[in-house]
C-alpha cells in the first residue's frame, strides 16, 4: 500500500483509486470529535439536497391551502388630533368662578316676599273699616277727586279737608242740594251764594271757582248721600262723637242711619219732600229739611237737631 500511495504522489495526473474508510473508524472519529467538543461530521452533500426537497415538498401543500377562519384584522387609522378649545370670554370665566348660592339660601330668598308682606301687614294699622254710607261714598268720590283732590285738598274746586266743607255747608241738606243741582242751575235760579251766607272766611259765590256739575240724574239720591257723608266725615274731619255732629252722623251716615235707610229704600224722597220730617235717633229727634225741586240759598248754622 505504501508503494501505491507513493506512486500516486509522484503521478498526480494519473487517476488514483480512493480507499474506503471502514465505518467503525468513522464512528470512532465522530465520537472523538464529540468528546472534545468539535461536533459531529456535517451531513453529506447527498443528504442535504434530499432534506431540502422533503422540506419544500411538505411546505408546498401548506402554502397552497387557502386560509381558514376570520379575515385578519387591519389596524385602524389613527384619529385626527382634536382642535384646540376656544377660550371662554372673560364674562363666562367670571360667571364660572363666581360662588354659587347655596340651595338653602335660595329657599330662604323665595320666602322673602311672603315675609315682607306679612311684616308690612303687621306694622300697618288697618284702621276701622268703613260701613254704611261711608263705604259707598269713598268709591263714588273717585268722580270728584279730579277737581277736589284725592284727599279733599282742593284743586279746580274748593277744598273739603280740614273742616272747609263744614264751614261752607253746616247743614247737610244744603250740601245735598248743591251737589244735586250744580252751578248752572243755581245761576239760572238766581242764587248768588250757595251754602252758609255767614261762612267763616267769606261766603262762596256761585261759579266763583270753577263749575260744579249737577249730579241729580247721574247718581241716585242715596248715592249722593253716600258721597256727601264721605266728604263731611272722612275728608272734612267732622267728629261723629261731638255734640255738634253726633246726631247728624247717627241719622244720615252711620251703618244703621235711619234717614239713609229711608232714602235708599225709596220711603223718603228728599226732592219731593214738602215739609220737614222728624227721625228718632236714640233719645234725640233729628229734623230732615226738604231739599226742594229747585236751588235755594243756604242757611247759617245748624238747622237740624233736637
Amino acid at each position: 500500500m505504501a508503494r501505491w500511495i507513493h506512486a500516486s504522489a509522484r503521478s498526480a495526473s494519473i487517476l488514483c483509486p480512493v480507499t474506503e474508510i471502514p465505518e467503525h473508524l468513522l464512528k470512532r472519529s465522530r465520537e472523538r470529535r464529540e468528546a472534545i467538543g468539535q461536533g459531529g461530521d456535517a451531513p453529506s452533500d447527498d443528504a442535504a439536497p434530499s432534506a431540502a426537497v422533503q422540506k419544500s415538498a411538505s411546505a408546498a401543500p401548506a402554502a397552497a391551502a387557502p386560509p381558514s377562519g376570520p379575515a385578519p384584522r387591519t389596524a385602524a387609522n389613527e384619529p385626527a388630533a382634536p382642535k384646540a378649545a376656544k377660550p371662554d370670554p372673560h364674562y363666562v370665566v367670571a360667571a364660572k368662578q363666581r360662588r354659587k348660592v347655596p340651595f338653602w339660601a335660595m329657599a330662604t330668598l323665595s320666602l322673602m316676599p311672603v315675609w315682607g308682606f306679612m311684616y308690612v301687614r303687621a306694622l300697618t294699622d288697618g284702621g276701622e273699616v268703613a260701613a254704611g254710607p261711608l263705604a259707598g261714598g269713598a268709591e263714588i268720590y273717585n268722580n270728584c277727586a279730579s277737581c277736589h283732590g284725592a284727599g279733599g285738598g282742593g284743586g279746580v274746586g274748593y277744598a273739603f279737608s280740614e273742616g272747609e266743607v263744614l264751614k261752607t255747608f253746616p247743614n247737610i241738606e244744603d250740601q245735598i242740594r248743591y251737589v244735586y243741582y250744580g252751578t248752572e242751575q243755581y245761576n239760572l235760579a238766581g242764587v248768588d251764594v250757595y251754602g252758609n251766607p255767614e261762612r267763616e272766611g267769606g261766603a262762596h259765590a256761585t261759579g266763583e271757582q270753577g263749575v260744579m256739575p249737577g249730579f241729580g240724574g247721574q247718581l241716585t239720591d242715596y248715592e249722593i248721600v253716600e258721597v256727601i257723608c264721605h266728604e263731611r266725615y272722612t275728608l272734612g274731619g267732622a267728629d261723629p262723637t261731638s255734640d255738634e255732629y253726633a246726631a247728624e252722623f247717627e241719622a244720615w251716615c252711620s251703618a244703621e242711619a235711619p234717614v239713609f235707610v229711608a232714602v235708599e229704600s225709596g220711603e223718603l224722597n228728599l226732592i219731593d219732600l214738602g215739609e220737614p220730617e222728624e227721625f228718632s235717633v236714640g233719645a234725640e229727634t233729628v229734623v230732615v229739611n226738604p231739599v226742594g225741586p229747585a236751588p235755594l240759598p243756604g242757611l247759617p248754622g245748624l238747622a237740624s237737631g233736637g
